[in-house]
């Protein structure tokens, strides 16, 4: 048995009445009662003083009960006591004062300590038992005095390498310090590079490793990382940042082998040409890169050296004399000199000069007379060659010479194209001539460069020129109107109503008569007013389109004739009824039927189906027929035929139904659905076979066999008797022969 008192109560206290059989007189206690715990001969367990549950927390007891020779009638019993722990013991720190020491930034929080300010701090620290929640809770405390030590790792100052140092390597460039003895140091590339130039000892030390080229690389960003024994970061990593500093040690660079510039004939004294930009690799900015520009020699020096001047700085180019012409030279070499305060280059530059549009095109002839075509000439063909010259340099825009037409072509009836390499102006056909419209022009050329003139200059006269064309006239077939002519009627129409018209002219004014060719009897012609009529009735469910060809006759000329084409487009009229979608010749029920059956057939329509298809209704064809047999629709094309009872013969029913299209107007159609009941074979219907049309009945059957073979005897008969009449005949001719001939040995 287990009890559970709490510690401190009360000095007396009852903890159970113990009970034995009738020959018990007394009982006894043992185990660990540490003078606590007491029974009564009676039975009754109590406690004597208060339980410390710090002292002992648990107390394992025994009890047995005695007769009255002190003998054991019944147990020992094994009882335990649990005692209860009370908040009865105050919190106590270990020592009444502390002492401590943090270095500045050496862990998160602590960037606002500075030992400057303030050296060190003094904290008192309480401590309550009970999360300090309950006013019966118990307290103490302890003084804690913090030391502020400055914290000595730091990222040290930015660190400058003069380049191509011909030091002895490695060289000492900084170092980084733990705060505390024993921290292992490593460098971590912020970037990969193919050899990284840098390393560290283990006293915080860092090297550069080889000498170090600015152009290469002006810069360097690297980590400083400290870690313990086991390998652990003891704080972030430290940035080491490297400038390499620059020394004149590269020369200027020409921007190119030879740098073009160009420059126009008419350029004003001082225009500027360009602009020369020569490189230098040293530190931009800085006294090794500034450079200073000179022309040191003009090839060729006409018509005078001196020609060009260059900014000693900037390197800008311009006229420095006068203007320049083309026919004094083409292009100027110049040598020019690059230097910085050790080095010089020497670099080319080419100067082209460039002609200036300042000739205008002229005509080698102001007229070209007149030219006489038939107005069926082809389009494409040339008919006229036509040439301007330029005085401007070859193959430019300035010499380039394009025709244009500005009088006498507002149809757009001739092009011009420019031969690439002579400046010759071919004139082409490009729409087709009109004697009719267009018997004469006088056609104006003009003669123009794509690159604008220069001022001061226009065109004038010369780059005018012009033509006479003469257009002479070709008997042509009659033109229509359009290619292919449409319309649209009802199929319904009556015969000999107008479904529409074809228009067509002969371009030489005569009368034009019409005709019909593929026609098919379905339409007719106006010859003259080219009108066209329904000459028989049209059904779109044979033809929907009709096509015919056209053909317009000039009258009184040469009987010229072109074609066109006339499409006739019916729209659909209700005017077909319903009707079964196949043959139905294979429905059947197996007789006698056990239930009410059915089946389904199918409807359709040989009129333009709408956009929601057939919508017809389904319905008995006779009223008689209702007893016995059913219609229902299933959708708009399909319908269900069902028996209502079981009680059929074993025979063929036609089922007459109509079939309703719900058209404008609606049509109705009466159809028979024939359906078979018969005895069926596996699934299949059986009929045996009884007297129909064209089939003989046994009597006659036996009656045809028996004739048959009558005729077979008679045959049979006569030709035995033949064949023995021939052999008496063969017979008789053996023996006279036998009488006239001697015997053979």
């Amino acid at each position: 048995m287990t009890f559970s008192i709490y510690e401190g109560q009360e000095s007396t206290q009852v903890i159970f009445q113990f009970k034995a059989n009738h020959f018990a007189e007394t009982f006894v206690l043992t185990g660990e009662t540490d003078d606590i715990f007491k029974i009564e001969p009676s039975g009754l367990l109590y406690s004597t003083r208060a339980l410390d549950r710090e002292t002992r927390a648990t107390h394992h007891l025994q009890i047995a009960a005695l007769d009255g020779n002190n003998r054991t009638v019944e147990g020992p019993v094994p009882i335990i006591i649990e005692v209860k722990d009370i908040n009865d013991n105050r919190p106590m720190f270990l020592q009444p004062k502390y002492e401590g020491s943090v270095r500045q930034n050496s862990r998160p929080g602590s960037q606002e300590l500075d030992p400057v300010k303030n050296p060190s701090y003094n904290l008192v620290v309480s401590v309550k038992d009970m999360g300090g929640q309950n006013e019966h809770s118990f307290s103490d405390t302890a003084s804690v005095d913090i030391t502020v030590m400055e914290n000595i790792w730091k990222a040290p100052d930015l660190v400058e390498i003069v380049e191509n140092s011909t030091d002895p390597h490695p060289l000492k460039i900084t170092q980084v310090l733990w705060n505390d003895p024993g921290a292992q140091y490593s460098l971590v590339e912020k970037e990969k590079l193919p050899t990284f130039p840098f390393s560290i000892d283990q006293e915080g030390n860092i090297y550069v490793t080889q000498p170090l080229d600015r152009e290469e690389k002006s810069s360097y960003v690297f980590y400083a990382v400290a870690k313990d024994e086991q390998g652990k970061p003891l704080a972030f990593p430290l940035t080491i940042s490297v400038n390499v500093k620059d020394i004149n040690d590269n020369p200027p660079t020409c921007p190119s082998a030879v740098t073009v510039f160009e420059v126009q004939e008419n350029e004003r004294l001082g225009s500027s040409i360009g602009i020369f930009t020569a490189h230098d690799m040293d530190e931009e900015n800085t006294i090794n890169s500034i450079l200073k520009y000179k022309i040191l020699e003009q090839s060729p020096k006409v018509p005078m050296d001196g020609l060009f001047l260059m900014d000693e700085y900037q390197g800008r180019l311009q006229l420095a004399q006068q203007s320049l012409r083309k026919q004094d030279a083409p292009q100027y070499n110049l040598t020019v000199e690059v230097s910085d305060k050790d080095f010089k280059t020497l670099c080319s530059v080419l100067v082209n000069v460039i002609d200036i549009n300042d000739q205008i095109p002229i005509f080698e002839k102001s007229n070209y007379g007149n030219l006489t075509l038939p107005e069926d000439t082809a389009i494409g063909s040339t008919i006229l060659t036509i040439q301007a010259t330029d005085g401007d340099e070859p193959f430019t825009g300035s010499s380039k010479i394009l025709y244009r037409i500005t009088q006498g072509d507002n149809g757009g009836r001739l092009g011009v194209d420019t031969d690439p390499k002579t400046n010759a102006g071919y004139v082409i056909i490009k729409k087709p001539l009109d004697f009719e419209t267009e018997p004469v022009s006088n056609i104006v050329f003009q003669a123009e460069n794509p690159e604008p003139l220069v001022s001061g200059v226009a065109y004038n006269a010369s780059s005018f020129a012009l033509f006479h064309l003469i257009v002479t006239d070709v008997n042509e077939a009659p033109l229509f109107s359009q290619n292919i002519f449409q319309a649209q009627v009802s199929e319904d129409v009556p015969i000999g109503t107008k479904v529409g018209n074809v228009t067509a002219r002969d371009p030489e004014g005569l009368d034009v008569r019409y005709s019909l060719r593929d026609n098919m009897n379905w339409l007719k012609i106006d010859p003259t007013t080219g009108e066209i009529f329904s000459a028989a009735p049209l059904d779109r469910e044979t033809t929907n389109l009709h096509r015919v060809q056209v053909v317009a006759t000039e009258v009184g000329g040469s009987s010229l004739r072109s074609t066109s084409e006339f499409q006739l487009s019916l729209t659909d009229v209700n005017d077909n009824p319903p009707r079964l979608a196949k043959n139905y010749t294979g429905l059947f029920f197996c007789y006698p039927l056990s239930a009410p059956s059915s089946l389904i057939f199918e409807a359709t329509d040989d009129d333009q189906r709408s956009f929601r298809g057939f919508q017809f209704t389904f319905a008995l064809g006779s009223d008689s027929l209702r007893n016995d047999w059913e219609v229902s629709k299933i959708n708009g094309t399909h319908a269900r035929l069902s028996t209502k009872h079981t009680g059929f013969e074993e025979r063929v029913y036609e089922i007459p139904i109509r079939i309703n299209d719900g058209g404008r107007p609606p049509l109705e159609g009466l159809v028979s659905l024939p359906v078979t009941f018969c005895s069926c074979v596996e699934g299949s219907c059986f009929r045996p076979a009884g007297r129909q049309d064209g089939i003989p009945s046994v009597g006659m059957a036996v009656g045809i066999l028996l004739t048959t073979f009558l005729i077979i005897g008679i045959i049979l008969a006569v030709v035995f008797i033949r064949i023995r009449k021939d052999k008496g005949k063969d017979d008789a001719q053996g023996a006279q022969a036998s009488e006239v001939k001697p015997l053979r040995s």
